[in-house]
């Protein structure tokens, strides 16, 4: 048994493994049998003053991640990229708020991130995990943004890093992974046939794979926005919380850090998660739709996604039950925008918040528009 102080569960059969008995998924499932990280508090009691004192980054969360102490310690000092990931600013933009009669809007603003996306919260953590066991070579699939955090972090360590990337996806997306010395893979296909061709590689070379929802670490790093959201709102848990979803692991983590404080005793309640996807790329969408009006388990059917909203364009999400459970499990809803929907909340918020958010983040504020 490990020293550790987490196991692993399956999130579909709810098997349990100890921390060093399986890398990525169920045995039991293959590519389906997505694992969550359990966390033994008892064995490494948290606390908030520990917090408070620590870095301004997701790395003053150390206590509440799967991560041994002298693992995370270089990365306290926030001078380097993977040590100054997260910690960003929450913004209460009441001109933004103010047409649709919202007096406590507030928005997460993780362009300020290294490589200027949420994913590099993911990239730290699994690279940090990667260097914990020794790797020399990460690799992943993306369609730009989450190649990029891992390129970008991978090279503030000195790690070799390899992208399956779509053909499709935007040139100056696959210009910043060579800048940040990738090696770039591109895919005549979908982000899906890039993550299938990624696990083929990851198994034939040994590399270390950082895909979405398959590593289960990258969801840890993900739940870190969470933590901040409360921490910033005074240890309170909002109302609502407006993802972007695309193969879905933002909300599974979203979902996993808010589910993790209310075990602490640290929250109240938890906050109803609203799943905002593309009209031309719903899976989740579609799959909560019918598992609502059936009570049926959450089954996903694919979809041929097409959205300028590239970065949450999947055709199978990957993580979609977990993330279609997360909605129904906190009486949350999806809602499906249009691209044009899109591109007019992204100048909202622009003119109103004076933030830039690119096609997929601005989709969440699209969905709020929607809703109100």
């Amino acid at each position: 048994m490990s020293s550790r102080n987490y196991s692993f569960e399956c999130t579909l059969c709810g098997a349990r493994y100890a921390a060093d008995e399986l890398q990525y998924v169920c045995p039991r499932h293959g590519d389906e049998g997505l694992l969550e990280t359990i966390l033994d508090f008892a064995a490494r009691p948290p606390d908030r003053q520990t917090i408070a004192q620590g870095p301004q980054s997701l790395w003053r969360y150390q206590c509440l991640l799967p991560i041994e102490p002298e693992s995370a310690a270089p990365f306290s000092d926030s001078a380097t990229p993977i040590g100054s990931a997260g910690w960003t600013p929450l913004y209460h933009p009441e001109r933004l708020g103010a047409p649709l009669g919202l007096e406590k809007l507030f928005v997460k603003d993780d362009g300020r991130n290294p490589s200027a996306s949420f994913k590099d919260r993911a990239s730290a953590f699994v690279v940090a995990k990667a260097l914990e066991r020794g790797e020399q070579l990460v690799t992943t699939a993306s369609s730009g943004n989450a190649g990029a955090a891992l390129a970008c972090m991978a090279a503030a360590t000195g790690m070799k890093s390899v992208i399956f990337v779509p053909e499709t996806a935007p040139q100056a997306k696959v210009a910043q992974l060579q800048i940040f010395g990738a090696v770039v893979m591109l895919v005549k296909g979908t982000y899906d046939d890039a993550f299938d061709l990624c696990l083929q590689a990851s198994r034939e070379f040994g590399w270390y794979c950082r895909n979405t929802g398959y590593n289960p670490f990258t969801l840890e790093g993900k739940k870190t926005v969470s933590f901040e959201i409360c921490e910033q709102l005074g240890w309170q848990a909002p109302d609502r919380v407006f993802v972007s979803v695309g193969d879905g692991n933002i909300l599974s983590g979203v979902w996993k850090g808010f589910r993790d404080l209310l075990a602490l005793g640290w929250i109240e309640r938890m906050p109803r998660l609203m799943g905002v996807q593309a009209e031309g790329s719903a899976a989740c969408y579609h799959a909560w739709q019918r598992a609502r009006a059936t009570q049926q388990p959450v089954r996903l059917e694919p979809v041929s996604a097409h959205t300028l909203a590239d970065s949450i364009s999947a055709g199978m999400p990957r993580d979609g039950v977990r993330a279609v459970r997360a909605v129904l499990e906190t009486d949350g809803e999806y809602v499906a925008v249009t691209d044009n929907e899109i591109l007019m909340a992204m100048k909202d918020m622009a003119v109103q918040s004076a933030i830039f958010a690119e096609p997929a983040a601005a989709a969440a504020f699209a969905g709020l528009q929607k809703m109100v």
